[in-house]
């Protein structure tokens, strides 16, 4: 090994703490060393099948300990991993895999109509447990620089863009989250948002770094989460804010153990009202800033922070650098303008993509496309994606400010903001919003709310009353997909 490597990190976890707790399920615990022993199998099923070094391979799976041991085979046989989204069309799924040269697809059972049209080999898990084993020498060592992972980022405009992850990319998020918030241990991180994004990944993978447990669910369930807090051992858990509000709900007056060391907030700003209530109730919340990008967070509220500076995501991890660009200059503090990150768990580009790259990613710089500012003590404020930004007559407005203060509303339950086109203002801003059920608030008494608390030209223009937001994978609210709710009549 040299200083350009890292050992296989589940072997190196299952040699120094076998005996620990790995995963926890519904149904099951198995210990580093069973997982580890469980891997090795597949691994040598997978190489039966054909699978070799440098192979790109496709996986479309549901959480599951069984997802768990196809991707850290895979890491075994040295293949590039992409992690396609479940929630994808067919269309989508097969513009992915064409796009990677994915050599096979690994799939549930469940999910086999998604992909059983496309141009490449096929196996289901099912399958994969009854092949035969053909011996396969692993990696011993991880070289930082080779490519792990790919996933596909949902861009507003085209096709989305393959992201590599190399596994230094991956390592560094790791040991950069572990230097922020520290390694307890008793720790135990709640993983229940889906591992083909980014943030599932991220936890996995600290997992069998830190040789901490994760309590593994199939998806997310406010009821079930907070079982798992209270019960089951959880001390972190990741998650954005829709997440978070339904858990607050769902727990009513009970309360987290002393144990729970918080929730880190990812996905967008989050509504001051919720950390408001948080806060009032003893939750823990950080909140984070990440991308696909970045390998998970690169910028997290340390906990003695988490009052002080409510609504920042904080300082930039140990390793990263952040700045703030403006028309090409950098921007002065509390001057908004597009968040410019830097460090180890940056991606190094787009696959087949060269001509994003270039544009992404300049001097080892990637312009995130997000829009925040640093106040005079380096915290970030994320404001908007640079895409979601609404000018009207001239004016900036960020649709978080929007969300934020809708939300503040106690019979608003979800709130999203985007702009429509107007002949003379350009843009004009209209509120999505759901609401508490039998709640009778109108048109008119929204908009009097947000006069009460937002400058005249950021007030809502509309109001339209929905059963539900367009979310992805990760409940993150998907702005540029509110317009074809009006569309659709809904």
């Amino acid at each position: 090994m040299n200083s350009t490597e890292i050992p296989n990190w589940l072997k190196q976890r299952a040699f120094l703490t076998p005996n620990r707790i790995a995963i926890k399920t519904e149904y099951e615990e198995i210990s580093f060393l069973t997982l580890h022993k469980n891997v090795l199998k597949k691994t040598n099923q997978l190489t039966y099948a054909g699978l070799k070094k440098d192979d790109v391979v496709a996986i479309l799976m549901k959480n599951s300990i069984q997802m768990v041991e196809v991707i850290h085979a895979l890491k075994n046989i040295g293949a590039i991993t992409v992690l396609l989204n479940i929630k994808l069309t067919s269309n989508e799924l097969e513009f992915q895999l064409q796009d990677s040269g994915a050599k096979m697809v690994i799939t549930d059972n469940a999910l086999l109509d998604k992909v059983d049209h496309v141009n490449h080999e096929i196996i289901r898990v099912k399958e994969l447990s009854e092949l035969p084993e053909k011996d396969c020498i692993i990696q011993e060592y991880f070289c930082l620089d080779k490519a792990d992972t790919v996933m596909y980022t949902s861009g507003t405009t085209g096709n989305p863009k393959g992201v590599i992850h190399t596994y230094g990319n991956h390592w560094w998020s790791a040991i950069g989250s572990s230097l922020n918030l520290g390694l307890y241990q008793n720790d135990c991180w709640l993983l229940s948002v889906p591992m083909f994004h980014i943030s599932g990944l991220s936890i996995l993978n600290k997992s069998v770094i830190y040789g901490i447990p994760v309590v593994l669910q199939e998806g997310f369930d406010p009821k079930k989460a907070n079982d798992a807090i209270m019960n089951h051992g959880v001390t972190i858990m990741s998650l954005v804010s829709v997440m978070l509000k339904r858990m607050v709900d769902e727990l009513g007056s009970r309360s987290y153990p002393d144990s729970f060391r918080g929730m880190l907030l990812g996905g967008g700003p989050a509504p001051k009202p919720l950390l408001e209530e948080c806060m009032d109730r003893n939750i823990p919340v950080f909140q984070t800033y990440g991308m696909t990008e970045t390998a998970s967070q690169v910028v997290t509220l340390a906990p003695e922070y988490s009052i002080s500076k409510l609504g920042s995501a904080g300082k930039p991890l140990f390793p990263v650098e952040i700045k703030i660009e403006k028309d090409g200059l950098i921007a002065n503090p509390n001057e908004v303008g597009e968040i410019v990150v830097k460090g180890p768990n940056v991606t190094k580009g787009y696959l087949n993509r060269v001509d994003a790259t270039t544009t992404s990613i300049i001097d080892g710089w990637l312009y995130s496309g997000d829009m925040g500012y640093l106040d005079e003590e380096g915290f970030l404020f994320v404001m908007d994606r640079r895409s979601d930004l609404i000018i009207s007559g001239g004016e900036n407005i960020y649709p978080a400010e929007i969300e934020a203060a809708l939300l503040a509303h106690p019979s608003i339950l979800e709130a999203g903001v985007t702009g429509l086109e107007h002949e003379e203002w350009g843009q004009v801003p209209a509120a999505f919003v759901k609401l508490d059920d039998g709640s009778g608030l109108t048109e008119d008494d929204i908009m009097a709310f947000c006069y009460e608390r937002l400058a005249r030209y950021k007030v809502p223009k509309s109001i339209h009353f929905v059963d539900s937001l367009p979310r992805n994978a990760s409940n993150k609210l998907m702005r540029r997909k509110l317009v074809d709710l009006i569309k659709d009549g809904r």
